[in-house]
């Protein structure tokens, strides 16, 4: 049993708003804990054979949650898996109970404005985000609108300021995995 009687995790899901590092905080923590990071993006695009963002855009995001639900599905009940999905997953709950008991959801707490800044530094295609004119606007009202499901993960953690490292240093500290969880 870990610290805040949030038991020992089978799998563990990067949950939070676009740039909150869910790719590479789940990369780094799989890495520390000798588990398998799936991103759920990438398999969605490789199968697709198209990124996300051109998914959304051409058939539209039902299609693409579409996919994302049979991706996560294909996942039940696997074992030692950090999940790195996009930031509308989160708001499924649905999708934690289709992975199965022992799923905790980490929620990268982002500021909207935060998010938009790495965004635009990172070049990823957004379709969400919009054109570049409201784009902090939009963002708000989403982080807004997507709050309501983050805030129900097992543990939150404040990304600003912070290395993908000291993440998920923080992450196996509070799980308390550290112990071969």
């Amino acid at each position: 049993m870990s610290h805040g009687g949030v038991p020992a995790p089978r799998r563990i899901v990067m949950v939070g708003f676009m740039a909150a590092g869910k790719s590479v905080v789940g990369r780094e923590l799989a890495r520390r804990l000798g588990w398998r990071l799936v991103d759920l993006d990438e398999r969605i695009a490789e199968r697709a054979g198209r990124s996300a963002g051109q998914l959304i855009r051409e058939e539209g995001e039902a299609a693409f949650r579409a996919l994302e639900r049979e991706a996560t599905a294909e996942l039940a009940g696997a074992e030692r898996v950090v999940l790195a999905p996009g930031g509308g997953w989160g708001t499924r709950p649905e999708l934690t109970r289709l992975l199965g008991d022992g799923t905790v959801r980490v929620w990268l707490r982002i500021s909207a404005a935060e998010a938009v800044t790495r965004a635009e530094a990172e070049r990823v295609d957004r379709p969400l985000l919009g054109p570049r004119a409201g784009r902090l606007e939009r963002s708000e009202s989403l982080l807004r609108e997507r709050s309501r499901f983050y805030q129900l993960a097992e543990l939150v953690v404040e990304v600003e300021g912070r290395t993908p490292a000291e993440l998920a240093d923080e992450i196996v500290r509070r799980l308390d995995l550290d112990s071969g969880g």
